[in-house]
């Protein structure tokens, strides 16, 4: 089986300030670091890191050629990746000191994946291999209809959720990946709603999908029609938010493609997710796998 995370990559820009600043507002920021993120790229690291051998594809700019070298640092084939002429993606962070975080996003070349590009990348992948998507690239939904036809297995984080995560089919992912933000749109129910009862909706909706339904300090929850599981959160001073749901995501599926139990499979994830919180940084923060397993 091979793994294929087609997806954002990013340029990090990350302040640390005082407090997210609010609209009008000018604060100072105590530091600026440049890394390396976007939801793929992070979900490749993650995955790598874990041990799974792990293909990216995306599309960048000259500017983010260091983004290939860390992800190769990692042990990620990027030889999928289409460098163009014009600017990778970027991304404005916010941490403030609790650990949250604000994000303002630029597409770049996330925007320009072009159906001709997909159709060459997923030659090389075919029946049983597993391509992991977010919401964050363009013709995600070219991409969820070919994989298909192509016999693979599909993973989707609808992220971030928009009217674009809403429109994708859906029903043709094997594993939905939500936070409660995500899950409560996708389950069309307020945001009071408990994770239980999201979770509950989703698999109604998708009675054939596996749903992992992260929920903060409430661990994560797991459905596969009446099955349901849940991780307990490990508790550690949070320094950066950052890459949390993405070190989650490619922990849970390393142990799954390791033989491991639902239930194991959340705990390796819960895991990884508290130590990627307790450090500085998106895709840097992530643990290798000799930390989590």
């Amino acid at each position: 089986m091979k793994t294929l995370v087609y997806g954002s990559l990013n340029i990090d820009l990350v302040f640390s300030v005082d407090h997210i600043a609010i609209p009008g507002e000018t604060i100072s920021s105590s530091s600026l670091i440049k890394g390396a993120g976007g939801k793929g790229a992070n979900q490749a690291a993650a995955l790598a890191k874990a041990g799974m051998e792990t293909w990216m594809a995306g599309k960048i700019g000259r500017d983010g050629a260091f983004l290939l070298e860390l992800l190769e640092s990692y042990g990620v084939h990027t030889e999928k990746v289409v460098q163009y002429e014009g600017p990778s993606g970027q991304a404005l962070i916010q941490v403030e000191k609790s650990g949250q975080n604000s994000i303002i996003l630029f597409a770049g070349g996330n925007s320009k994946v072009s159906r001709e590009e997909i159709e060459q990348c997923l030659l090389f992948f075919g029946k049983g291999d597993l391509v992991i998507l977010q919401n964050e690239i363009s013709n995600t939904d070219f991409i969820m209809k070919m994989a298909k036809s192509r016999g693979m297995k599909v993973v989707l984080n609808p992220s971030p959720w928009n009217e674009m995560a809403e429109n994708l089919p859906l029903e043709l992912a094997d594993t939905l990946f939500v936070n409660e933000i995500e899950g409560a749109g996708l389950a069309k129910m307020g945001p009071e709603i408990s994770a239980e009862d999201i979770l509950d909706r989703l698999c109604s909706y998708f009675p054939k999908t596996e749903i992992i339904l992260t929920a903060g300090i409430n661990g994560a929850y797991y459905g596969l029609n009446k099955s349901r599981a849940r991780g307990e959160i490990v508790s550690v001073p949070v320094v950066d938010t950052t890459g949390a749901g993405d070190s989650f995501s490619g922990y849970f599926l390393t142990a799954r493609e390791r033989g491991y139990s639902v239930q194991d499979s959340l705990n390796a994830a819960c895991k990884a997710a508290a130590i990627t919180v307790s450090r500085k940084g998106a895709m840097e923060s992530i643990p290798f796998k000799d930390e989590v397993f």
